[in-house]
C-alpha cells in the first residue's frame, strides 16, 4: 500500500477506505468540515478513551507530504498490530491497550487542493483564491479563504496580529495572515473541538521543512515536555529551536500547552524547499519512523 499514499483529498480518501477495510481495529470519523465543506477526518486506533496522542498534519497547503507520512505510519502500526509482531521494537498490540493514537492526516484539506491543482479546485471560491494569489508572489500554505492556519489559534494571538501587522499582512494572503481573531475558521474549530473531548495526553503537530522540533510555548512549564522533546531529538536528529518572530504564537502545539499543560510539539520533516517532493517520503519517513513510533507511547 505504500505507493499509494499520494497526497490529494480523493486520494486520501481512497487510501483510508482502503486501511479500513484492511484493518478492523481502525476507526474513522469526521471532526469537521472545512471552508469548502470537506471533511475533516481523524483516524483512531487503540484506548483512545484513557488516554491518546494525536498526529496533526496537513495544516499548511504546501505541506501535503506530511498526510502521506502519516498515513504510511499508521499503514506500519496497523500492519504490526496484526501480524503480532514489533515496531521499532515496540509491541503495539500491548502498548495500544493501555493508550490510543489519533491521526489527523490533512486538518487543510482546501489548502492542500489549491496547492497541488491551483485555485480551481477551491470551488465557489476559486475567483477569491485568485484574487488573493495575485496579490502576492507568496506560494500557498493558507486555507481557502486565505487564513494561516498555524497563525489562527488562541495563542498570544494580539501579539501575533501586531507582528503581522508589522509585516505587512493584514488580509488574506497565501500564508501568515492569521485571521480577523482566534479560531475564526471552520479546520481551527474543529481540532480544538476534538480534543478538548477527547482525552490528548501529547500533541505533535507535523509540518515541513527544517528537520527541527518546536517543544515550547512562553515559558510555560509543561511537565515532561522537556524531557520528551530531547528524546524525540535523539530518535530523529532533529534539532530542537525555539519559537521566534511571526511564529512566536498562534499556533497548534501553542495553544495546547498553552490550555492543558501538556507536552505539545512542531516537528518539521525533511529539508529543501516547500512543497517537498513525494520522492523525499521514504527517506523522511526513514529517518523519523522510530521517533514516530516512540511518541505516541512517551
Amino acid at each position: 500500500m505504500k505507493h499509494d499514499f499520494l497526497p490529494s483529498y480523493d486520494q486520501m480518501l481512497r487510501t483510508i477506505a482502503k486501511m479500513c477495510e484492511t484493518y478492523p481495529q481502525l476507526h474513522l470519523h469526521s471532526i469537521g468540515k472545512s471552508v469548502l465543506k470537506r471533511d475533516i477526518y481523524a483516524l483512531s486506533v487503540g484506548n483512545v478513551e484513557k488516554e491518546a496522542a494525536i498526529f496533526v498534519g496537513g495544516t499548511h497547503g504546501q505541506e501535503w507530504l506530511t498526510a502521506s507520512l502519516l498515513l504510511l505510519f499508521l499503514d506500519d502500526l496497523l500492519s504490526s498490530v496484526q501480524s503480532g509482531g514489533p515496531l521499532e521494537e515496540i509491541d503495539f498490540s500491548l502498548a495500544l491497550q493501555k493508550r490510543g493514537l489519533v491521526i489527523v492526516p490533512a486538518l487543510n484539506p482546501d489548502g492542500v487542493e489549491i496547492a497541488l491543482n491551483g485555485p480551481e479546485s477551491a470551488r465557489w471560491r476559486k475567483n477569491c483564491v485568485k484574487k488573493i494569489m495575485n496579490k502576492s508572489d507568496l506560494t500557498w500554505q493558507a486555507n481557502a479563504r486565505g487564513v494561516d492556519l498555524n497563525h489562527n489559534f488562541d495563542a498570544g494571538f494580539p501579539i501575533l496580529q501586531k507582528l503581522e501587522r508589522e509585516a505587512g499582512f493584514c488580509s488574506p494572503s497565501p500564508r501568515r495572515y492569521g485571521g480577523k481573531r482566534a479560531l475564526s475558521e471552520p479546520e481551527s474549530r474543529a481540532i480544538v473541538k476534538y480534543v478538548r473531548k477527547h482525552n490528548i495526553s501529547r500533541l505533535y503537530a507535523f509540518h515541513s521543512q527544517g528537520e527541527e522540533i518546536f517543544y515550547e510555548y512562553d515559558s510555560i512549564p509543561v511537565p515532561l515536555g522537556e524531557e520528551i522533546a530531547q528524546t524525540l531529538s535523539k530518535l530523529s536528529g532533529y534539532e530542537l529551536v525555539e519559537n521566534a518572530g511571526l511564529y512566536s504564537h498562534g499556533g497548534l502545539k501553542d495553544w495546547f500547552i498553552k490550555e492543558f499543560r501538556r507536552p505539545g510539539f512542531t516537528i518539521e520533516i525533511g529539508k529543501g524547499e516547500n512543497p517537498l517532493p513525494l520522492s523525499d517520503l521514504d527517506p523522511i519517513y526513514r529517518k523519523i519512523r522510530r521517533m514516530m513510533a516512540a511518541a505516541v507511547i512517551l
